[in-house]
């Protein structure tokens, strides 16, 4: 007899780290009279070799000969990496324990927004424990840098953690510490009442198939055999701030161009990207008026930094067609000396404050003058209303990276504003930005820079792509992300994402088709009107290897249900033969099945006392 439990969540303060390497899991299994396993034993896989580990594994001995298996997740990474992984850990267990610091409420909205969810359609009748850990501190003022949308004042409070677990129907405990009596009599006292009841449950269960065993004359019924595992599919690592970040150095689709007060070319940069994190740029190239940002601060900081003049630069790097780089003189000497290593800083998207002063530092002897230069970068990225301050950045960077592009740009999409070139579909217009294109998109790229028509045309059509389709590729090149609305328009977003070579959009597709397609219910799959092989053949001739190969598989698992529709006729020889040969259930096992019920309802099974 065994136990399995899941713990997941990190119970670590992230502002005040315990040093010691015990957490609540490890805490108590060293601590419980009704676990046995040295320290040495203990222990079974905690990832050493990796810097963060999935998972950690424990196993242990309680009540004396009951085997204990235990899946500590301090991290959610397996749910974003394996679904299939995340699915069976959670799925086989007998007891799920979700763990968090009171004093981590970023992390609480995580666990609460992004994985209960996942949680709860995982569960099936198994009881969970949340337990809120450590004492809340209340007497810590807010972060007020205008930088940071943390609050770290702030903690869980006690009615948002029941209100959790009544959504999942669970236990709350709070633990104030990792001390003898919360650990032993209050956390271990839970526990293991749920162990009893899964021993018992376990053992009731075990009885069962004894008695029917039993009642079958020692004739039983046919085993079925596991579907084959059903290949994982893993997502392309995002590359978009080495992309924007590429296009500072490459120098293409340039609209702007930055002095020196004695007129001498300093910098070139995109009016796109600057807008995109700074209203002092959005003032300067007009995109928005003073009383539309309504902050004297940010007023003063454009007209006293910089000055637009009217004459325009001469071309340097490829610019828009018919369109020159506007020409802008930085009026402060000392902060244009440092102009390079501060757009390096804006075009990465990281704000890596520490590497900026760093830059800053080499660039001036003067101390006074680098902390002069810091105030100024961060006068031109404040965010208008809000009091500019740094305070708790460097903590906040740390553990989230400010990522501005994939927000401020979605304000930019699908408008004219700063728009260079326009796209002709389906009889509608859908205005664009080239540098984004460029920088995004390899295919976009070569044409804008090519010797083809678009380089030098400002209205280029679209063929084979709907406008919904083309709207939600370009949500992507400018915001990194998409959502489909069902499967077929994620299909269409693939053909769209192939046919300008964006392999990481593919696999978001890809991923998101087989997402839906696997948390189906069967009888949701004998309904549907999608038809699968005609999805099976568009992903093989768009070159959705990834994809087709799972749909067979698919088709292969759910063999009773697709090989009675019609399109089931439609699949290639070398794919039937593939189906055939992986279907489940299996021939042998339907033809097993139907002699044992064929012998089940012979005379030679009947109740001889009736």
């Amino acid at each position: 007899m065994s136990i399995h439990i899941v713990a997941l969540g990190n119970e670590g303060d992230a502002f005040h780290q315990d040093p010691r390497p015990s957490g609540l899991i490890r805490t108590y299994l060293g601590r419980s009279p009704l676990v046995s396993g040295d320290e040495s034993s203990l222990l079974l896989n905690a990832a050493g070799t990796v810097a963060r580990p999935v998972f950690t594994e424990y196993q242990a001995s309680a009540f004396g000969n009951v085997q204990l298996l235990v899946h500590d997740c301090p991290v959610w990474d397996i749910f974003d990496s394996d679904w299939y992984t995340s699915r069976n850990l959670i799925g086989s267990a007998d007891i799920i324990v979700i763990k968090y610091n009171v004093n981590d409420k970023l992390s609480f909205h995580e666990v609460k927004d992004n994985y209960i969810p996942v949680i709860k359609r995982a569960l099936n009748s198994i009881p969970v424990i949340i337990a809120a850990i450590g004492t809340r501190q209340n007497d810590e003022l807010p972060c007020t840098c205008p930088l940071c949308t943390s609050d770290r004042g702030s903690c869980v409070s006690t009615t948002e953690g029941i209100q959790l677990a009544k959504e999942l129907g669970a236990t709350y405990l709070e633990l104030h510490s990792l001390d003898d009596f919360y650990i032993g009599k209050y956390f271990g006292g839970v526990l293991e009442y749920f162990m009893i009841q899964a021993l018992n449950h376990k053992t009731s269960e075990k009885m069962k198939k004894r008695k029917m065993s039993s009642s079958f004359h020692g004739i039983r019924p046919p085993q079925l055999e596991q579907p084959e595992k059903m290949p994982v599919l893993k997502a392309e690592a995002s590359h978009y701030n080495s992309d924007l970040n590429k296009l500072l150095f490459c120098c293409q689709c340039v609209d702007v161009v930055f002095f020196h007060p004695d007129l001498q070319e300093v910098a070139q940069a995109h009016k796109i990207v600057l807008c995109a994190v700074s209203h002092v740029f959005m003032l300067l190239f007009s995109v928005k008026s003073a009383a539309d940002v309504q902050d004297a601060s940010i007023v003063r900081t454009a007209q006293d930094l910089f000055a637009v003049s009217r004459d325009p630069a001469a071309p340097a790097g490829r610019a828009s067609p018919g369109n020159p780089p506007l020409r802008v003189v930085v009026k402060d000497v000392v902060f244009c000396s440092c102009l390079a290593p501060i757009l390096r800083f804006i075009y990465s998207g990281a704000f890596q404050w520490e590497e900026l002063e760093e830059d800053i530092r080499k660039k001036l002897k003067d101390s006074g003058d680098v902390s002069d230069v810091i105030e100024k970068v961060k006068c031109i990225l404040k965010t208008p209303g809000k009091i500019n301050c740094l305070r708790n950045c460097k903590t906040y960077q740390a553990r989230k990276p400010l990522w501005f592009y994939n927000t401020s740009l979605k304000f930019f999409l699908n408008k004219p504003m700063l728009a260079d070139v326009v796209f002709e579909i389906q009889g509608t217009t859908v205005p664009a930005h080239r540098a984004i294109l460029v920088a995004r998109c390899e295919v976009m790229a070569a044409m804008f820079n090519g010797n083809y028509m678009e380089a030098k045309s400002v209205l280029i059509p679209v063929y084979g792509v709907s406008k919904e389709t083309f709207l939600s590729f370009l949500e992507y090149l400018y915001t990194d992300s998409c959502c489909p609305a069902g499967i077929f328009q994620a299909m269409c977003l693939l053909i769209c994402a192939e046919m300008y070579q964006v392999s990481r959009l593919q696999h978001i597709c890809e991923l998101f088709i087989i997402t839906q397609l696997q948390s189906m219910p069967s009888r949701e799959l004998a309904s549907m009107n999608l038809d699968i092989v005609d999805l099976l053949k568009k992903a093989k001739f768009h070159h959705s290897d990834c994809l087709s190969t799972w749909l067979l598989h698919f088709i292969a698992t759910n063999y009773l249900i697709f090989s009675q529709k019609p399109e089931f006729q439609d699949l290639s020889v070398e794919e039937r033969s593939f189906v055939e040969k992986h279907r489940w259930p299996s021939n042998l096992y339907l033809k097993q099945l139907a002699e044992y019920r064929k012998y089940i309802h012979s005379r030679k099974c009947r109740c001889l006392v009736m």
